[in-house]
């Protein structure tokens, strides 16, 4: 089955990244890293809010309808939605101005996870994965050139996970309660001979993980054994992250990137870098909630 994206706002973002729907709010909150921007939009498309930092954020944990947790380039950091304020919680990799966040996601025991890469996307593998949770940080991978598709099973007992120029997404085994691995990474799909790149992804509540495809204009919904059950066509190149949204959870919308992109494919390319959305026959999950 193959369904097509439409523009849902025209943001035209650099890198957006990092949506996630936040129910208590009916607002999808979504990031462009490279611009140190958040957004915060209504299920109608209307800027609800914006706010500018002054370093890279690239991810949000949800807390409660008043508080989110933030990645950002030095680590985690309690944000309060209406006055803006920033408080530190945890320092991640502060001391290494070539590295920055990128895909997070929170395990539904309230962990989460978080990855760190280089800034420049072109020197060594030097990002890592962090586990967060009541307090204890715990590195989880390092060595990592640009970790992506952070997700998890809808009981808590699978996680997935790739560094996206390998091509190949990963699954482990976690604990429910904990959110920590409890065996060995094995390969869940490769998708080297398929469309662009494995960059975000989400799982929904029929367990399937539907994976967003860097330079393959396309979302990939696969099946629990890797197959791909259906592709979501989007109407620019490079595609970074889906998350499920809207009263019922079953609109799909979907972060887009225009960075290194050329001005003739900007121009092919108009709405590169803005939000897409498709209305599904099939429910998302809400949002698990971090527990500090």
């Amino acid at each position: 089955m193959t369904q097509t994206a439409k523009l849902f706002l025209d943001s035209q973002s650099s890198l957006g990244e990092g949506p996630v729907w936040h129910v208590g709010r009916q607002q999808l909150f979504f990031f462009d890293i490279n611009e140190q921007t958040l957004s915060a939009v209504t299920a109608s498309g209307e800027i609800a809010d914006q706010w500018l930092f002054n370093e890279n954020v690239a991810a949000a944990a949800i807390v409660d309808d008043a508080t989110l947790v933030l990645v950002t380039e030095t680590g985690l950091k309690g944000f309060d939605i209406a006055t803006g304020g920033i408080a530190p919680l945890v320092g991640i990799e502060a001391d290494k101005p070539q590295t920055r966040g990128n895909d997070s996601r929170v395990h539904p025991s309230g962990a989460f996870w978080i990855g760190t890469m280089t800034k420049s996307e072109e020197e060594a593998a030097i990002g890592s994965v962090y586990h967060y949770r009541a307090g204890e940080l715990t590195v989880l991978k390092s060595g990592i050139s640009i970790p992506n598709a952070t997700c998890f099973s809808p009981d808590g007992r699978i996680a997935y996970w790739t560094d996206t120029p390998t091509m190949r997404i990963m699954q482990c085994p976690t604990d429910p309660a904990t959110g920590l691995p409890i065996g060995d990474w094995t390969l869940f799909a490769d998708v080297s001979g398929h469309r662009g790149y494995p960059d975000g992804a989400v799982v929904d509540s029929e367990g399937y993980l539907w994976n967003a495809r860097w330079g393959g204009s396309c979302v990939v919904r696969h099946a629990p054994d890797g197959s791909i059950d259906r592709i979501i066509e989007v109407p620019v190149s490079q595609v970074t992250c889906p998350a499920f949204g809207g009263p019922d959870l079953k609109t799909l919308y979907i972060t887009t990137a225009s960075k290194t992109l050329s001005p003739q494919q900007i121009a092919a390319e108009k709405h590169a870098g803005s939000v897409f959305a498709i209305d599904l026959d099939i429910a998302g999950l809400p949002e698990a909630l971090i527990t500090l």
